[in-house]
């Protein structure tokens, strides 16, 4: 339990620091916004509480608005989807339920259901992030757009990171 309580707060701190030192710092034609720290809120532990959930997302949230500047955004959208998880992880829960030893990785679940998990979590915090950070409805088309191209190399960069860590002897 020490172990994987120290393994999380590296991830936490790694995504962090990549999202703060490198990813805020990219920016393609002003659409394309990669945002890789909400992979530390999709990994965590399906026995992880609600609460506790909605507690490091807040944390995680403050770690990026402090980098970025950007005054709470990050933070109530992470937050936001802090909440949805739970909801999510009911939605698409298989017919058995989950096995204690599982966690929410593709390498685990498989990649189907990580892409499916991912995509809606992802999805809903872009939405929620870039409609607050624009805040205007004559911009809706325009901010929809962002949002999804920038969920879309989100979710790239996420798939890119759980394929490293995907064991082929492990596979569903």
């Amino acid at each position: 339990m020490l172990i994987d309580g120290i393994k999380y707060t590296i991830y936490f701190l790694l995504l962090v620091l990549i999202q703060g030192l490198i990813l805020n710092n990219i920016e393609f034609s002003g659409y394309i916004n990669p945002y890789i720290y909400v992979l530390f809120i999709l990994i965590l532990p399906f026995n992880t509480s609600k609460y506790t959930v909605l507690v490091l997302a807040f944390i995680l949230g403050l770690a990026v608005d402090a980098f970025s500047s950007t005054a709470g955004m990050h933070t109530s959208a992470t937050v936001f989807m802090g909440f949805l998880r739970n909801y999510v992880l009911k939605l698409i829960e298989p017919r058995d339920g989950y096995e204690v030893s599982s966690k929410p990785l593709a390498e685990d679940m498989g990649i189907q259901w990580f892409a499916t998990y991912s995509t809606i979590l992802v999805l809903s915090h872009h939405l929620f992030l870039f409609f607050i950070e624009s805040f205007k409805f004559s911009q809706f088309f325009t901010t929809l757009g962002r949002a999804i191209i920038s969920c879309i190399f989100t979710l790239l960069l996420i798939f890119i990171v759980q394929l490293f860590n995907y064991k082929t002897s492990r596979r569903r």
